[in-house]
């Protein structure tokens, strides 16, 4: 899947230097031409056509400035999409010959039936993997194609918490107390499909950069407007200050794509980004000192008042 990118920019801004550059020279050539000829004596003449060559020329600088900087997002587009080509690969790979490698010594060998059932877990387990992959770039290209919103409904934003993270810790195999949740009952109007996207994301990016020990804490709060404020928190390593701005693009991944441990394909914090603005939200990297880990902090609107959720 490639980012989409409009020609009309680059196009436009050539015929743009184009039209600059037949100009100046034209201004040019009339300069000579009436320096030539005696007439460029007139100092109202001279001045007009330096400051129309002037003008014209950081026209045209501004044109190549431009050009060079357009040229400089183009090459970081490429190596962002060929990082994602090889995480897609290296995601698709790993289970298929994992599954493949599964069946062969089935089919060639005879296993007991405890070994049976440690095979299939372990198929199934690659099968979710293939499908987690799938549904994320469904949900990538959905989102980019401003596909059908959803009707908003009430939400449990806790239990909803609480599921997103049994679901990580149980892909990961984790034990339970790897998310821990500290949140009240809040009933959110909001879209339940964006914020699954949007928390599973957020959680499952906090496990896989978290420590060796992962610890994700989630906590919840509300604010005087009436807005709930989600935080999520790992023991990581952090994020570097400098590369903080860039960490929301597209198959933005940190580091050496042949050199990670861990799995992905730069679509989760995109798809959050893009989710969060959806859903006229907010999200921000808080401030923490390295080695301390990460936390995300989404502010989103649509709380249900307390007194109402009964009803």
């Amino acid at each position: 899947m490639l980012e989409r990118r409009s020609l009309k920019a680059p196009i436009t801004l050539g015929v743009v230097m184009i039209v600059l550059i037949v100009v100046l020279a034209g201004v040019w050539i009339l300069g000579n031409v009436l320096g030539a000829t005696g007439n460029l004596e007139s100092s109202v003449a001279f001045w007009v056509i330096l400051s129309t060559g002037a003008v014209l020329l950081i026209g045209v600088l501004a044109g190549v400035i431009a050009y060079l900087t357009l040229t400089v997002k183009a090459f970081k587009l490429n190596q962002r999409q060929s990082n994602f080509i090889d995480a897609v690969t290296h995601e698709l790979k790993s289970p298929i010959a994992s599954l493949k490698l599964y069946l062969q010594t089935m089919t060639r060998h005879s296993v007991d039936a405890q070994q049976q059932q440690d095979f299939h877990q372990f198929m199934l387990e690659d099968v979710e993997r293939l499908d987690l992959l799938i549904n994320h770039l469904l949900d990538a290209a959905r989102i980019d194609r401003g596909g059908d919103v959803a009707d908003d409904e009430l939400v449990h934003l806790d239990d909803l918490l609480r599921q997103c993270g049994s679901a990580i810790c149980i892909r990961y195999r984790l034990p339970e107390e790897t998310v821990t949740l500290d949140s009240a009952p809040i009933l959110l109007r909001s879209r339940l499909i964006q914020l699954e996207i949007l928390f599973r994301n957020l959680i499952d990016n906090a496990v896989k950069y978290a420590g060796s020990t992962p610890k994700v804490q989630i906590q919840v709060r509300l604010t005087d407007e009436q807005n709930v404020v989600v935080s999520i928190i790992d023991n990581g390593p952090g994020i570097p200050a400098n590369q903080r701005r860039k960490i929301f693009g597209r198959f933005i991944r940190l580091g050496n794509e042949l050199e990670r441990s861990t799995p992905g394909t730069g679509l989760g914090l995109y798809l959050v980004r893009n989710v969060v603005k959806s859903l006229k939200g907010s999200i921000r990297l808080q401030d923490r000192e390295m080695g301390t880990g990460t936390e995300f902090e989404v502010t989103l609107c649509g709380v249900v008042p307390a007194e109402t959720c009964g009803t």
